[in-house]
């Protein structure tokens, strides 16, 4: 189940990365605001390549867009395979996506804390990781839906609202998807 659910998770985390790659096309049109070549710089870093301040590396850019999409994508199809799903379990991948790159990004110097940022600058990236989240949530719920419900949301339903004395559902309950 879990090889299933990490491959779903790949497969929308593309999905949510091409998405959020197309609005933010689309914003740029918009705004005129040039490309940030963070997210090339950050790889380059990552992978010990060679920098080259004066070339704009589009295709890194796409790639670390992608990549990043894609692997973090298999946990949001491993959340959704156990049962965390709909908006609210979108809401924390967010939280996740944009840690994910606030990690990667201070660890190699290439990027800032989002608190020092120009604020229209904040508000953009918050915006296109939110239609990442939003998507691949989406697309991850919906493929393991179709295998039916996650333990977590078994459980859930032994007894609706949080209460204290709910135990978890036999094993078999749980492994019957």
């Amino acid at each position: 189940m879990w090889p299933r659910a990490m491959m779903q998770g790949v497969l929308a985390g593309l999905a949510g990365a091409v998405a959020m790659t197309a609005v933010e096309k689309a914003e740029q049109r918009f705004t005129r605001r040039p490309d940030s070549h963070v997210p090339a710089r950050t790889l380059e870093r990552l992978l010990g390549l060679p920098e080259r301040p004066t070339r704009q590396p589009v295709s890194l850019n796409l790639a670390m867009h992608l990549g990043q999409g894609a692997l973090l994508g298999a946990l949001r199809g491993v959340m959704a395979t156990a049962g965390l799903r709909g908006p609210w379990s979108s809401a924390m991948f967010w939280a996740l996506r944009l840690t994910n790159d606030q990690i990667l990004e201070n660890a190699t110097g290439t990027g800032a804390p989002p608190w020092t940022w120009p604020r229209d600058e904040l508000v953009v990236d918050l915006a296109h990781k939110a239609v990442y989240a939003g998507v691949t949530g989406l697309v991850a719920d919906t493929l393991a839906a179709r295998h039916g419900p996650g333990p977590g949301q078994v459980h859930a339903r032994l007894r609706p609202g949080r209460v204290h004395d709910v135990g978890p559902p036999p094993r078999e309950i749980s492994r019957s998807r």
